[in-house]
C-alpha cells in the first residue's frame, strides 16, 4: 500500500528536492506541496495525504500553528512529521504537544528522511536524538508540569510494569532496549506501550515522553536518562 505524502516548506528547492527523494522510493507517493500552513491546511483538505512533511518556519502560517489545527478535531488525521533548520528551535516541545509524530533536521541524510515518513506512516514516533535532548534540557531548566493533578491522576491508572516501561521510554531506549532490561520478549514491550498510550489518551511515543517529564514521573538526571543521547525514540 502506497503512503501518501504532502510536503510543506516555504522554499520552492526544499519542496522539489523531498520530492524527488521521496518519489523515488517504493510505497511512497508526494501528492502535492504547499508554500506555508495556511495552504498546508488546504490542501490536507483536498488531497487527503497520510502524511504531512511541515517545516517549521514559514511565513503566513507557520509549522506549529498549522499542525496545531491540522491535528484537533474528530476523525482520522494525517501523520505530521516536522523539519527544522534548528536542533533548539522553540517550537520543539509545543510541536510535540500539538500532536506532531516526529521531528527531523533538515540536514539529515535524506535516508533518514525516507525511515522517518515510513515510521511516522506507521503509526509510530520519531525523534532525532539532539530533539530529545532538548526536551529533557527544557525540564532541566525548571519548566513547569502541566496539570500536575490531572497528570497523577492519569499515572496512577498504569500497572507498575507499565510505570516502568513509561520511564524507560522517556530515558530513550527502544522497544529492544526496554525488552532486554526487562527480561521480556520485545513483543511484550509493544503490548505494554498500547497500552500505557490508550491509558493516556496519548498519540504516540513523542507525546509520551513530553508526558513522563512534565508529570514528574522522570526527571533529567534519571538513571539511564543518558541513553536518550544516543538514538531516536523508538518505534511503538
Amino acid at each position: 500500500m502506497s503512503t501518501s505524502i504532502l510536503i510543506v516548506d516555504d522554499q520552492a528547492m526544499v519542496r522539489q528536492g523531498f520530492g524527488a527523494l521521496l518519489d523515488a522510493h517504493e510505497g511512497l507517493h508526494v501528492v502535492g506541496d504547499a508554500a506555508d500552513g495556511a495552504a498546508a491546511l488546504e490542501a490536507v483538505a483536498r488531497l487527503d495525504p497520510d502524511v504531512v512533511v511541515m517545516d517549521v518556519r514559514m511565513p503566513v502560517m507557520d509549522g506549529l500553528e498549522a499542525t496545531r489545527r491540522l491535528l484537533q478535531g474528530p476523525g482520522d488525521r494525517p501523520k505530521v512529521l516536522m523539519l527544522t533548520t534548528f536542533d533548539l528551535d522553540e517550537y520543539v516541545y509545543e510541536a510535540l504537544r500539538a500532536g506532531a509524530s516526529g521531528f527531523l533536521l533538515k540536514d539529515a541524510p535524506g535516508e533518514e528522511l525516507v525511515h522517518a515518513v515510513r515510521v511516522v506512516a506507521a503509526g509510530d514516533a520519531l525523534l532525532a536524538p539532539s530533539v530529545t535532548r532538548r526536551l529533557i534540557a527544557d525540564f532541566a531548566a525548571g519548566r513547569p508540569a502541566a496539570r500536575p493533578g490531572e497528570s497523577s491522576r492519569r499515572l496512577a491508572g498504569l500497572t507498575p510494569r507499565e510505570t516502568e516501561v513509561l520511564e524507560l521510554i522517556a530515558q530513550g531506549l527502544a522497544n529492544a532496549e526496554i525488552a532486554q532490561a526487562l527480561v521480556v520478549v520485545e513483543q511484550t514491550v509493544k503490548t505494554h506501550v498500547s497500552r500505557i498510550l490508550a491509558k493516556l489518551g496519548l498519540r504516540d511515543r513523542a507525546q509520551a515522553v513530553v508526558f513522563a517529564y512534565e508529570s514528574g514521573l522522570v526527571t533529567p538526571g534519571t538513571p539511564g536518562s543518558s541513553a536518550a543521547e544516543n538514538g531516536p525514540v523508538g518505534r511503538a
